[in-house]
């Protein structure tokens, strides 16, 4: 049974919390886009996108650990 595809916080493609990782994965991009697309938003809206960054981080939850029996 395959689980359904969902939004977590990368715990491997991970620079600051996870956030860009984790929407990259989601989307299936590289997560270079991802961050380049955050930068382009703080630099374009300036606080904005640096509180719709920390509400992501704070609302996203974290992968979860594969652990294997």
């Amino acid at each position: 049974m395959e689980l359904k595809h969902r939004l977590y916080r990368s715990r491997s493609e991970r620079m600051i919390s996870g956030v860009a990782g984790g929407l990259a994965d989601y989307v299936d991009v590289d997560p270079t886009i991802v961050r380049l697309l955050w930068l382009f938003a703080f630099l374009t809206t300036g606080p904005v996108a640096l509180v719709l960054y920390a509400l992501c981080a704070l609302i996203i939850p974290r992968e979860p650990e594969i652990t294997l029996v």
